[in-house]
């Protein structure tokens, strides 16, 4: 049996953009996803603090050091600009393996900058 597991999570991430007219995802700073090992293309869920939406969607690879976080397409309507959002992505694993993995967690600053 396999169990989804919480495999990465960015914490206190800021909205920098929101684009309604793209075809959905959203952009994250390579620099981020990479310090999480989230994948561009990867399956998330985006939970948003200030209004409680809870969404699920994939990456795309901002550009490193940017601080990018942008909702795009339908996801732009689950938060605007200044909101502070969650990212969370999973994996399927054996529960025994659950019980040793640790998730890998990153915590932004009001930029956006990595803080850990």
């Amino acid at each position: 049996m396999l169990i989804s597991f919480c495999k990465s999570k960015i914490a206190h991430a800021h909205v920098t953009e929101a684009e309604l007219y793209y075809e959905g995802s959203i952009t994250v700073a390579e620099d981020i996803l990479a310090f999480v090992d989230i994948l561009p293309g990867e399956k998330v869920e985006v939970l948003n603090i200030n209004n409680g939406s809870r969404i699920e969607t994939y990456t795309i690879a901002g550009k490193a050091g940017s601080g990018q976080i942008c909702l795009n397409g339908p996801a732009a309507r689950c938060g605007v600009v200044g909101d502070k959002i969650i990212i969370l992505s999973y994996a399927l694993m054996e529960p025994k393996d659950a019980k040793n993995f640790k998730t890998k967690i990153i915590y932004l600053d009001e930029n956006n900058a990595i803080k850990n």
